[in-house]
């Protein structure tokens, strides 16, 4: 793709949480492209009525060698986790979960949920820091108003505002709400990629048409983002960011490392119940087994080369 150009990608629907699956829409990864800066994983969900299809309820499940992003338009979610977090996510807050070495989690959306709504992000962990030991971050960004738009950066900075989340790569991660008929231009990184994951509305990025679940993709080298909402209602996307991340890596399941053998170690840990990724107190329910493992070797994956 030239400089000029946007690459429009598109989602396909996965079945998320075992035997209770809930469908998502996944934009990252996929063929086309593996990653935006350190994001891998993108997984986009809703409007869905919990009273139809039953909500989230995803058992204890491990995850390492990543951070864990979830960001919510409507509904309401628990967060458990073997770090002994017990949290909430609700709309327009953050949910960090590092798990690097090894950590395990619940989610679970609440009771008093109608309608749930969100997106679901991984980050890759560089290599020197994908043991990195679990922690768990919760934020609540404020809403910024620039002309034509609402804004709330959760990692990172844009619009002169900086996220206090503690990332392990340079990142931008926020919501961003056009009003109709507007156009914005925003200040970006010249080294950063992005994407914009329109949820609801088209938008128009930076002349580009994109549709509710498409995501549009930008290389590094520009300086400005132009979003435009030619419609009579308005329009909301993620707009996702880093700097290329160069490394190789192994995604299978919930894991990310950088060989097969990775997966293989981490899949027989959690088997067989180990410590690297503890216990999950609260949760009404047995924790979710590892599928079986591919007849070949997982392969290693990375981005196309840039020209």
């Amino acid at each position: 793709m030239s400089d000029t150009e946007v690459e429009v990608l598109t989602a396909r629907d996965v079945p998320l949480g075992g035997p209770r699956a809930m469908t998502v829409r996944r934009t990252l990864p996929q063929r086309a492209r593996t990653l935006i800066g350190a994001w891998c994983f993108a997984d986009h969900y809703g409007p869905d009525p919990v009273a139809d299809t039953g909500g989230m309820d995803v058992a204890p499940h491990p995850h390492t060698g990543l951070q864990t992003a979830s960001w919510l338009f409507s509904g309401e979610i628990e967060h458990r986790d073997s770090l002994g977090s017990h949290a909430f996510v609700r709309p327009g807050e953050l949910n960090l979960m590092t798990g690097g070495h090894g950590i395990a989690h619940t989610e679970v959306s609440t009771p008093d949920t109608t309608v749930l709504h969100g997106v679901q992000l991984w980050v890759a962990l560089p290599g020197e820091h994908r043991h990195a030991p679990r922690d768990f971050q919760h934020h609540a960004p404020k809403t910024l108003r620039v002309a034509g738009a609402d804004i709330r950066v959760f990692l990172g900075t844009l619009a002169g505002e900086t996220s206090p989340v503690r990332t392990y790569t340079p990142l931008l991660g926020a919501e961003i709400v056009l009003d109709a008929g507007a156009t914005v231009a925003l200040d970006v990184d010249p080294d950063f990629e992005h994407g914009l994951l329109v949820d609801q509305g088209d938008m128009c990025l930076d002349g580009f048409p994109l549709q509710p679940a498409e995501l549009g993709y930008t290389g590094p080298g520009r300086t400005r983002l132009t979003l435009a909402n030619a419609a009579d209602h308005p329009a909301r996307a993620i707009l996702l960011g880093g700097p290329p991340f160069d490394e190789e890596i192994v995604m299978w399941w919930n894991f990310i490392g950088r060989s097969h053998q990775d997966i293989v170690e981490a899949r027989e840990a959690w088997e067989h119940s180990s410590d690297r990724f503890g216990s999950v107190d609260g949760y009404p329910g047995d924790r979710l087994p590892a599928p079986a493992l591919p007849n070949a070797v997982i392969a290693p994956r990375k981005n196309p080369s840039r020209h």
